[in-house]
């Protein structure tokens, strides 16, 4: 009788072991799979890594106070970040509501910005071909040279020729839908350019919006 618990006992142990060294070998390798996938799609949401998120974060704060004054839309507003390489994602889709980048994308800057490093010169010159930093409102959208486009108005004296200047938020065949860093991607005129795809993910936003949507382009 003892012999037979004995052998009972060993049995059980032995069965406990190995499902112990199963779960070890077999099932941890696809929990550390799901961890490291995590992380990369967290970075490609926010473009840099974490960093980028505190500093975009960091500026809503002034954006959503300033959208609640002007009565601009209070659940989304658009960020360009010019202090990311043009091959990273930098044009962020803000939920004002959520305190979250809900979207990223790539983004040009405007070819008379380019100075051969890796700082750029900002401009409200016509004809300067230059990017200009500040608040912009979306405005109608239309169809130009480019297909679908939305008007933009400068808010600030860094910006405020942007009507004047054509400056409109447009799409182009030559901004790729994915990063391409450390490689840059083509410049505009000065127009935030963006992948056709992910300005129509943008006008999901847009045109159904009741009130502007407020864009703000920063260093």
């Amino acid at each position: 009788m003892r012999t037979l618990l004995g052998i009972s006992i060993f049995i059980g142990c032995l069965f406990f072991t190995i499902t112990i060294l199963g779960y070890f070998f077999w099932y941890q390798p696809r929990f550390a799979s799901s961890k490291t996938s995590f992380k990369v799609n967290k970075d490609i949401i926010v473009g840099r890594g974490y960093s980028s998120f505190k500093k975009v974060k960091s500026r809503a704060f002034g954006l959503k106070k300033y959208c609640n004054q002007k009565k601009y839309n209070s659940s989304y507003c658009f960020m360009i970040d010019m202090g990311i390489p043009s091959g990273k994602q930098r044009f962020f889709v803000y939920n004002l509501k959520k305190d979250s980048i809900e979207m990223a994308g790539l983004v040009t800057h405007g070819a008379g910005s380019v100075t051969g490093s890796d700082e750029l010169f900002f401009s409200n010159e016509t004809g300067s071909g230059c990017t200009s930093l500040g608040k912009y409102k979306i405005g109608k959208p239309y169809t130009g040279r480019f297909g679908l486009a939305y008007k933009l108005y400068g808010l600030e004296n860094t910006n405020s020729k942007a009507f004047e200047r054509f400056v409109v938020l447009h799409a182009h065949s030559c901004v790729p839908a994915r990063e391409v860093y450390p490689l840059s991607i083509c410049p505009s005129l000065g127009c935030p350019t963006v992948a056709p795809d992910f300005l129509q993910k943008l006008t999901r936003i847009i045109d159904v919006s009741d009130s502007p949507i407020l864009l703000e382009i920063y260093q």
